[in-house]
């Protein structure tokens, strides 16, 4: 007669069970883009960060090299992309020891326009794209197996095509893909749209979509773009009305529906010089993050199941000039880089309400406008 053997079956589901949970590593370094010269920062620095007990080391310098102010790590963790924001434009590569921190330079390549800002690679690894800023343009380069980069094999340079007497001047901001990788989206500040373009990985260059953008209120300012982890839903935050805009996804077309745009100020609030920089959503997709330059504060929205925002706080970043954040993997910190004050301070995330609670723990480094996190070993 066969009699199970509940132990082993018991022990067998529930391992099979814990291997479908996300794992995430205890310790990260953590990569800071910045803005080298007045700051006093040399390039690309790294500290340490403690997920269990959200502990920061120092930060140290990995690599010298100017203005690298976005930094994107390849999918496979051994690699490190920085932009060189200025006039000419340009993507190096690094070998990333993720033991120590240690980047070795591989190669340099030019970016296809000025002042380039933002970095986004495709899955697969082979296929990196650059938001140039500065000249209003995409560019698309290869990356090797190698991790190095290859001739850009398209610029894509956009123009104001409404006609006005007055040509608005163009100015990309980002690049997101899509999670199934046939679409990627790119915010326009300079033309208040978010241009949607098709990705064609046998010819590693990309085409506009159909329609080819999506248009946002004139003066909106649109800048950096998020997909909600179930796809169903994007946000956009936009710079200049210091307004987030959310958006139903249609993964089929590749196209964005507008349903709500939102202050991330408080009411009747004016100041000069206020301008939103990043946003981000939590892993579980319950809420978005915003910063806000000038009122040096971290807007919080609880996110609806229709994708709609409710308010629910602002805390203030404690630093000036809140230009990047980061949510660490495991949802469970945040870190804000105060740009004009050189600091980058830690937040704990109550899970249940979004809220953000300082931790008192922060460090010291010239000029923070990115962060991005790489588990150690």
């Amino acid at each position: 007669m066969f009699r199970m053997t509940w132990k082993p079956f018991v022990t067998t589901v529930l391992l099979g069970v814990a291997l479908l949970q996300p794992v995430h590593a205890a310790k990260y370094f953590v990569f800071t883009g910045n803005y080298t010269g007045r700051s006093g920062s040399k390039g690309i620095y790294a500290f340490e960060f403690d997920s269990a007990t959200g502990e920061m080391g120092a930060p140290q310098l990995k690599a010298e090299i100017a203005n690298p102010s976005w930094v994107t790590v390849h999918p496979n963790g051994k690699f490190l992309y920085a932009v060189g924001e200025d006039r000419t434009g340009s993507v190096t590569a690094f070998a990333l020891d993720s033991k120590t921190g240690a980047l070795t330079k591989l190669n340099t390549a030019s970016s296809g326009g000025s002042g380039p800002c933002h970095i986004a690679i495709d899955k697969t690894g082979k296929l990196l794209l650059t938001a140039n800023y500065g000249s209003g343009s995409v560019g698309v380069l290869t990356i090797g197996a190698d991790g190095r980069l290859g001739e850009k094999t398209v610029t894509i340079q956009h123009k104001d095509t409404s006609g006005a007497a007055k040509p608005a001047t163009p100015h990309a901001h980002a690049a997101v893909f899509s999670a199934d990788q046939k679409f990627v989206f790119v915010p326009e500040l300079g033309l208040d749209q978010i241009m949607s373009y098709k990705v064609d990985p046998s010819k590693t260059s990309i085409t506009p979509n159909d329609p080819p953008f999506v248009k946002l209120a004139t003066g909106a300012g649109p800048r950096h773009f998020e997909f909600h982890p179930k796809g169903k839903f994007a946000y956009d935050n936009n710079e200049i009305s210091m307004t987030v805009t959310a958006f139903t996804y249609d993964a089929a077309k590749g196209s964005l529906n507008e349903i709500q745009t939102i202050s991330t100020l408080p009411k009747d609030y004016k100041a000069p010089d206020l301008s939103t920089a990043e946003s981000e959503i939590d892993p579980k997709g319950k809420f978005l993050y915003v910063s806000n330059r000038g009122h040096d504060t971290i807007a919080i929205f609880a996110i609806g199941g229709d994708g709609r925002l409710t308010e629910v706080d602002r805390v203030s970043t404690g630093g000036k000039i809140p230009r990047s954040f980061k949510i660490d993997p495991t949802g469970k910190y945040l870190l804000a880089a105060n740009q004009n004050s050189n600091n980058v301070v830690a937040f704990k995330i109550d899970s249940k309400t979004g809220k953000l609670t300082p931790t008192g723990k922060t460090i010291e480094v010239g000029a923070p406008v990115c962060l991005v996190f790489v588990p150690i070993g």
